[in-house]
């Protein structure tokens, strides 16, 4: 190294490349985080296109035991006979939809072979007047045909309490403890159409097959990396021209650096001239 850049060698100068990297690293790591959300994301919309139009299948053909699911059978459909237990509804909390507070209507449905499904009727918004929906539908009598899609049970919230009737989350194993019944515990389904039909809540629609913009995210925060080590290059040049303006190599550049200033400088005002000599004449 010669003697000019010899400064890149003192503590301070360690300390900037150090932070360099450790920024480099952390663009890196953001950037590497995005792509994994980005892989979600397709991974969903393989989901929504792969089940959610698909045959409806009886549920016990598609679910292998009360406690199955498998994350790639999210959106399956899936076709129960028999009928609601309406009387052990369950209202779940804290499930806004547009910005508007509101409930999700589970209702447990127990098929001809005794086990108990568990039927996500729709959303019902908050009264005005009070803490619960104004109007619970009722669901359909006797026997009915249901086709729904399949959702994983949530996790239980430690520590919520909800009043009688209402649960914090859609947490399948507690639902089958009140219930006391041989319940599917794994899955539960979005309510798609049922036979007779009856009022429901606002049913989920389709989800939007969309990747996000996070392939985008993830080049910045890579160009960011990048720009780290231009930008400590940058500095490092600027310094070494501040301690060698007295070498006759760096006073030569710096002349060329100025003489092709002055030019553009001069090639910028000639052609601001002309333009003004064009509209003169006009």
């Amino acid at each position: 190294m010669s003697t000019g850049w010899r400064f890149l060698l003192s503590s301070r100068w360690g300390g900037y490349l150090a932070l360099t990297v450790v920024f480099a690293l952390v663009c890196v790591l953001l950037g590497c985080w995005q792509l994994a959300r980005r892989a979600d994301a397709l991974a969903e919309n393989n989901r929504v296109a792969a089940n959610y139009d698909a045959v409806p299948r009886p549920v016990a053909d598609v679910l292998d035991g009360l406690d199955s699911f498998d994350e790639s059978q999210k959106w399956v459909t899936v076709s129960l006979t028999g009928s609601y237990l309406e009387s052990e509804q369950l209202l779940v909390r804290n499930r806004p939809s547009g910005g508007q507070p509101g409930f999700e209507l589970l209702v447990p449905f127990r098929l001809d072979d005794g086990s108990v499904f568990v039927v996500d009727r729709g959303w019902l918004p908050t009264g005005q007047e009070q803490d619960k929906p104004d109007d619970i539908p009722s669901a359909p009598q006797g026997e009915v045909t249901v086709v729904a899609r399949l959702k994983a049970s949530e996790p239980k919230l430690e520590g919520r309490s909800a009043a009688a009737g209402e649960i914090p989350s859609v947490d399948l194993p507690t639902i089958a403890e009140q219930l006391d019944l041989p319940t599917y515990t794994g899955a539960y389904g979005d309510l798609a159409s049922e036979t007779p039909s009856a009022e429901t809540g606002q049913l989920e629609t389709r989800p939007p097959e969309d990747e996000g913009p996070h392939l985008s995210y993830a080049f910045q925060w890579f160009v960011f990396a990048l720009l780290g080590f231009l930008g400590l290059g940058y500095a490092a040049r600027q310094e070494y021209r501040s301690l060698n303006a007295d070498d006759p190599e760096e006073k030569e550049r710096a002349a060329e650096r100025e003489r092709r200033r002055k030019a553009k400088a001069k090639s910028d005002n000639d052609i601001e001239d002309e333009l003004i000599d064009r509209s003169a004449t006009r």
